[in-house]
């Protein structure tokens, strides 16, 4: 199923299929136990990123080729951080330019390919892995670059937080339609050149190598958001650098998945 969260036109938050000509077509349930058809279809007024995670694992360098652009050894286990749940918005939703990065922002994209775990998973064997995956989305894991390698006390999160830093959508593909998600075309595409274009083939870690890492001795609830790291192309590596701006738009593409577009605005 490709799901999608979204307000319809009296307000109210509901879960749908994608239909054309802005139409969706309404499901009811749990999105974690069951989600039934009810044959209504109403008309989407806002489109919502299609869930509010519960936590958001983020894992950098993983693609072969973007640690080498970055001048670094591939690591020898994965690099964890994360982002709070606040920094989430939905497609079409304005990525905003923090006003407190005063010696300028450097903001970055990095298209991902996110996973949602759809039942609690502790110890999971890598075999098993993919198992627990409910499906999987699009995610930019947008980057204050001077924060994050100079303002956060050696950490990333400060500077891969800020609200709006994290946009997941437009639809929620159920694991049964990707099988392997090592096997998809990822794409960032800012005002219409694309800037990011390889494969999920490159990463270091698979899926299933990070859900097992992931879920040592530490409970991954249904709900948990992984993103799973960007290909090489990112802006702070480009001679000369290239900076989210005011008034660009900024395309994450993951093949079988769809497109994730959200435009760029001073905070």
């Amino acid at each position: 199923m490709r799901i999608i969260r979204f307000i319809d036109a009296d307000d109210a938050v509901r879960w749908g299929l994608e239909v054309e000509d802005g139409q969706a077509s309404v499901l009811t349930g749990d999105l974690f136990a069951e989600l039934v058809p009810t044959g209504e279809q109403v008309a989407v007024k806002r489109l919502l990123a299609p869930l509010a995670p519960t936590n958001i694992f983020c894992i950098g360098l993983n693609y072969r080729e973007h640690a080498a652009e970055s001048g670094l050894e591939p690591p020898e286990q994965p690099v964890v951080f994360a982002k709070p749940t606040s920094a989430v918005c939905g497609p079409g939703d304005p990525i905003l330019l923090p006003a407190c990065c005063n010696r300028g922002p450097e903001v970055d994209y990095e298209c991902e390919l996110a996973v949602v775990i759809g039942r609690a998973a502790r110890n999971v064997a890598r075999a098993d892995a993919l198992s627990y995956v409910l499906g999987y989305t699009c995610a930019n894991d947008v980057s204050a670059r001077k924060w994050q390698l100079h303002g956060g006390g050696g950490q990333w999160i400060r500077g891969k937080g800020f609200d709006t830093f994290c946009p997941l959508g437009p639809v929620l593909v159920t694991a049964d339609e990707i099988p392997d998600p090592q096997t998809l075309g990822i794409r960032t595409i800012l005002n219409g050149e694309t800037m990011q274009d390889h494969t999920t083939g490159d990463m270091i870690f698979t899926v299933a190598e990070l859900i097992e890492f992931l879920s040592q001795d530490t409970t991954l609830l249904p709900g948990t958001v992984i993103l799973t790291g960007t290909p090489q192309g990112v802006g702070f590596a480009r001679k000369p650098p290239v900076w989210l701006a005011a008034g660009d738009e900024v395309v994450v593409e993951i093949d079988q998945i769809g497109r994730l577009q959200n435009p760029v605005q001073a905070a």
